[in-house]
């Protein structure tokens, strides 16, 4: 085993033998422990013809083990009152829990017999699919996410990140059960795993707990699989989506980089600034200044490889072309003109605020550790990232705006004539 003390946070990093990744945060002040425990096999490992693969075995996972029905899955879990979840992200899949102290060791045990011998039971593998249909066909009545999605697609082409972690109709109905105990062989295995353990109990504590019920899981012999995915091209157009509704979807995409990229911290700090609260430049101007907006945000998420910048406004039909434009005005400024020193500064401390509360419980220390470490930043980053936010300068700011923040993608939905209007 080799073990690491970062001495900028209280954790400490240890790998073992066999691959697997264990970060532990010591934290006596409450009885509580929550584990995190991530595997490299989110939904940019699938195929496109397969979106929603690994959403739905992450579905399906706590529904059967070896030796263990759903029920009795359940039934361990709820007796002690502990929690235990899978999910799936674009770059990750996920399985958490919590539990007081005393109960940690046989909940985990539990998690590694999920994450090493699921079942994947017939039944419930028809069960969630229909589940999972239904949250798509939801998701269809729902602008935002309609334009939203068509926006990814056309942003990404063939790469994962254009396609819904949930996946389509047809993707969905297409997986079968095979399908998922493939995509479980060749991606869940411990030199693809990252366990993140917070809470009221000792380093060594942990490493043994997690040595006795995952030491002896062996990788296999075939090497790592390796993502070969498609270049991306950026090639701005309008996407335009007339449905019969009162309210219109405005939404302008810009490809922005990776988080491994040395501009990610200044757009992290324009999209906070742009449009992250009520007191963001895109609320104040265009919702409280104009009443223009019904909703109105930024978003640049943080990403394995390069991440959309979108700005959004949800306005009457009537206002769709005045809101098109400012939000265009707005973006423009960006890369036009410095932000003033005080509003540069309350979006400094918007963003570090927002970060230092998101580290308050045991399962937010796990998460963001555990995080870090999947994505390959190692848990250095989380000091980095506040010392990255700090440094960003206006001026700067302004430069990496102008390389990025140009010309947009444009996604409009509402209806025909307010959408034809706007983009005449």
């Amino acid at each position: 085993m080799q073990t690491i003390e970062n001495s900028l946070s209280p954790i400490q990093r240890t790998v073992l033998n066999n691959g697997i990744v264990v970060l532990v945060s010591e934290n006596p002040a409450a009885d509580i422990i929550a584990g995190r425990i991530f595997v490299r096999a989110g939904s940019c490992y699938e195929n496109r013809e397969q979106a929603g693969l690994a959403h739905l075995l992450s579905a399906v996972m706590t529904k059967g083990c070896d030796g263990l029905s759903s029920w009795e899955i359940a039934e361990k879990v709820e007796s002690v009152g502990a929690s235990l979840s899978a999910d799936t992200a674009t770059d990750y899949f996920l399985l958490s829990l919590k539990t007081v102290t005393s109960d940690f060791a046989e909940i985990l045990a539990l998690a590694g017999q999920l994450l090493r011998s699921p079942t994947f039971p017939e039944e419930q593998v028809e069960l969630e699919r229909r589940l999972a249909l239904q949250d798509i066909r939801s998701q269809k009545e729902q602008p935002f996410t309609v334009a939203y999605d068509q926006m990814r697609q056309v942003m990404y082409q063939n790469h994962p990140y254009a396609m819904s972690v949930l996946g389509t109709e047809t993707t969905i109905n297409s997986i079968t059960r095979a399908d998922l105990v493939h995509f479980h062989q060749t991606y869940f295995r411990p030199d693809h795993v990252v366990i993140s353990i917070a809470g009221r109990i000792t380093t060594a504590a942990a490493l043994a707990l997690v040595a006795d019920v995952f030491g002896d899981w062996q990788a296999p012999a075939q090497p790592q699989p390796i993502l070969d995915l498609p270049e991306i091209h950026v090639a701005p157009q309008q996407c335009l989506k007339p449905i019969n509704t009162q309210q219109s979807i405005v939404m302008l995409g810009y490809m922005g980089p990776s988080v491994n990229s040395p501009d990610y911290a200044a757009l992290k700090l324009l999209s906070t600034y742009l449009g992250n609260g009520l007191s963001s430049r895109l609320f104040v101007e265009l919702r409280e200044k104009r009443g223009l907006a019904y909703e109105v945000s930024a978003m640049y998420s943080t990403r394995l490889f390069p991440a959309s910048f979108v700005v959004y406004m949800g306005t009457a039909s009537e206002n769709t072309s005045i809101a098109l434009q400012g939000l265009q005005q707005e973006v423009e400024l960006l890369c036009t003109a410095e932000v003033s020193a005080s509003a540069f500064q309350a979006a400094k401390n918007k963003i570090l605020g927002q970060y230092a509360l998101g580290k308050q419980t045991n399962g937010q220390i796990a998460q963001i550790y555990g995080w870090y470490e999947t994505l390959g930043l190692g848990i250095e980053f989380d000091q980095q990232f506040q010392e990255l936010i700090t440094s960003v300068s206006a001026s700067e700011a302004m430069t990496i705006a102008s390389r990025y923040l140009q010309e947009p993608y444009l996604s409009l939905v509402g209806q025909e004539e307010a959408i034809n209007t706007a983009v005449a």
